[in-house]
């Protein structure tokens, strides 16, 4: 596969969107807290990643790792420029009230609480923590795919890991997140159900 993609092979460029889109789009979810802004950054990671393929190493596993690194500052840049709209918002008036859309929208209440409150959660910690926990317990990529994901040691994953699961469970995601333990290598699967309920949202029902 990485032969095939450093080569720009279409097909395999394919598969590889096929087999890792819906995890991508997951993982900037959590690190952006923001529908829209999560497909922006997926379709974002893939374009750069076609347009960046020949820099993939020739040797090594899976290319997961690599798409969650360029995800990762892809939600970090859509981040900056949320912050930057609502400070421009904030020092304009106020938009003309529009028509309410409540009974389009009533489908989506309960996963946008539950994405806000882990989203909530995750914006008090640090962004490095921030990132390492998305990949680790959200996305489930264990300590080798988070370093290389973030392009850190494996030690310092370890670190950032410990240290933000401390304080999550300080803002009541649970106790279970234990700290003796590494995450799972199954892409995208929660370690905690107490912890990170609202991680793997329901995006079918958006």
């Amino acid at each position: 596969m990485r032969a095939r993609v450093r080569a720009g092979d279409r097909a395999a460029f394919a598969g590889l969107y096929d087999q890792n889109a819906r995890a991508v789009y997951s993982h900037a979810l959590r690190l952006t807290g923001n529908w829209s802004e999560a497909e922006e950054v997926m379709s974002e990671t893939f374009l750069t990643a076609w347009r960046t393929r020949e820099t993939v190493d020739p040797e090594g596993g899976s290319l997961t790792p690599w798409l969650f690194g360029i995800a990762t500052h892809k939600a970090h840049n859509a981040n900056r420029r949320v912050r930057r709209r609502l400070a421009f918002l904030a020092r304009n008036p106020d938009p003309r009230p529009v028509e309410d859309f409540a009974d389009e929208t009533v489908g989506r209440i309960d996963d946008a609480s539950r994405l806000a409150l882990v989203h909530d959660a995750l914006s008090r910690l640090r962004r490095p923590d921030r990132e390492v926990i998305a990949l680790c317990v959200g996305a489930g990529l264990d300590y080798q795919q988070a370093a290389e994901a973030l392009g850190i040691p494996v030690g310092t994953v370890k670190s950032r890991l410990s240290r933000a699961r401390a304080r999550l469970a300080r803002y009541s995601l649970g106790p279970a997140l234990r700290e003796d333990v590494e995450p799972p290598r199954r892409r995208g699967e929660k370690e905690s159900e107490a912890a990170f309920a609202a991680l793997p949202l329901q995006e079918e029902t958006r």
